[in-house]
């Protein structure tokens, strides 16, 4: 590969490095800031606070109930791994083994929600589940998010089923093992890797969807994003230093399995692939 040289091709690049530069910063600053202020005693007009407490952390616990939000929040991201986890195995193996009129136009249908905005659609699925009396409840905010995520694990699984070659299920049929067998000993090793990336990533997405849990939580099945923004809006006086204590848990809790997401998760496997056609 011969790399370019010109003058136009070094200033392209400086350009890039110091918008990724400047981003960064940024980020990092608007971190630093929240952190800071998360410890500060008081901070107004100067560079640094002038004492440090941790002591805004007990008060974001007992003032938001993070106890009981937590709760809800692993609650509702645990049932939605496991329902988006069981329909999207399924439905991946289907559209990975088999070819049917329609199967195009199916997996579109599956795939829209990942690329349209969660507001577009769930201001229309909120108002369905307020018309059958699910909004507002635990199953609500649970089958809100299984919108995006059960098409998000179809995605991630099909091309780990396409590169099982399907001789050996037929192999494993001709030894007489029945289709539990078949999944238990056969499948489920060869797709642990993809079934555990993607059930980490959906875990890490629905902690962090905020746009359907909002439209569709009520008081006692808020998740801890939804609490944050209330916290961060709602009616009141709020210390400061309060509501970025507990935005400091939220970024840890989230940051925590994200990092248990990336030592399962090989980026380049997520990436979908057109099946490759056996040579003749």
């Amino acid at each position: 590969m011969i790399r370019d040289t010109t003058l136009g091709a070094k200033l392209w690049a400086a350009a890039v490095w110091a918008l990724v530069a400047f981003f960064v910063i940024n980020l990092l600053a608007m971190i630093g800031t929240v952190v800071t202020s998360s410890f500060a005693t008081r901070w107004l007009g100067t560079w640094l606070p002038i004492g440090w407490t941790t002591r805004w952390y007990a008060s974001a616990w007992s003032e938001f109930q993070l106890g009981d939000v937590l709760i809800v929040t692993f609650q509702v991201v645990g049932m939605v791994v496991l329902i988006s986890g069981a329909l999207g195995v399924t439905a991946a193996y289907a559209l990975a083994r088999r070819d049917f009129p329609g199967k195009r136009l199916l997996v579109l249908l599956f795939l829209l929600p990942l690329l349209i905005p969660p507001i577009t659609f769930g201001i229309p699925l909120a108002t369905v589940l307020y018309r059958t009396g699910l909004a507002g409840t635990f199953w609500g905010v649970v089958a809100a998010n299984l919108v995006p995520t059960v098409p998000f694990v179809i995605l991630v699984m099909i091309p780990f089923i396409e590169q099982i070659d399907p001789k050996l299920e037929a192999a494993a049929r001709v030894f007489g093992a029945n289709t539990f067998k078949l999944f238990i000993h056969v499948l489920l090793p060869l797709l642990l890797p993809g079934i555990l990336a993607a059930l980490l990533l959906v875990l890490v997405r629905t902690i962090a969807m905020f746009e359907l849990t909002f439209l569709v939580a009520g008081p006692t099945s808020q998740t801890l994003v939804v609490a944050l923004y209330y916290a961060v809006f709602a009616a009141g006086v709020r210390a400061v230093q309060s509501i970025d204590a507990m935005a400091v848990i939220y970024m840890v809790t989230t940051l925590v399995w994200l990092i248990i997401a990336l030592r399962f998760v090989n980026p380049t496997q997520i990436v979908t692939r057109a099946k490759q056609q056996p040579a003749h």
